[in-house]
């Protein structure tokens, strides 16, 4: 039975590492998505350290915008998509049709897969509101997006302090 998880957190919560802890005890062979972007050399350090992280024999799928299909592409009956609020990032600085388009075929895939799918996403409206437009907006369409798939998820988890703190669902016994 497919199940889906999400968990939140800030920056540096522990939410990728405690995401690759519930793939890890949930399956050995997991897919891993990757939507971030090295677009400087602070990404591009994040990324590799990201990747020396997770075990060799996870594949991966470095995906910035379709990722309804690299879901639906991956293999493996667990998918780890890392991370949602970037994958929103790069839609932000595409087009608003493919925004639209992009997480409406997100939202189905979640809904129909028979995959475990395990999201981690970026927390961000637990602060000052922004001052500028698209940062508004970007604090606007997380929101959005997050109470869209928490109520289509099993188990919400927000990480603080790189302790779980479940919102929904359950947690695995080995990750309390």
């Amino acid at each position: 039975m497919m199940t889906t998880t999400l968990i939140l957190g800030g920056t540096k919560s522990g939410k990728s590492r405690l995401a690759e802890q519930w793939a890890a005890t949930t399956s050995e062979s997991v897919t891993y998505i990757a939507t971030a972007q090295a677009q400087d050399d602070e990404m591009a350090k994040r990324i590799k350290q990201h990747q020396q992280q997770r075990p060799d024999n996870w594949p991966t799928i470095e995906q910035p915008l379709y990722l309804a299909d690299a879901i639906k592409k991956a293999t493996t009956d667990v998918v780890l998509v890392d991370c949602l609020t970037l994958w929103l990032t790069n839609l932000l600085l595409a087009e608003d049709v493919l925004l639209t388009e992009q997480i409406s075929a997100f939202l189905d895939t979640l809904q129909t897969s028979d995959k475990h799918i395990i999201m981690v996403s970026n927390e961000t409206n637990m602060g000052v509101m922004p001052l500028g437009d698209l940062t508004r907006r970007y604090c606007d369409e997380a929101g959005v997006l997050h109470q869209r798939i928490a109520k289509i998820s099993d188990n919400v988890i927000l990480t603080v302090a790189g302790l779980p703190h479940l919102l929904k669902g359950q947690l695995h016994e080995q990750l309390r």
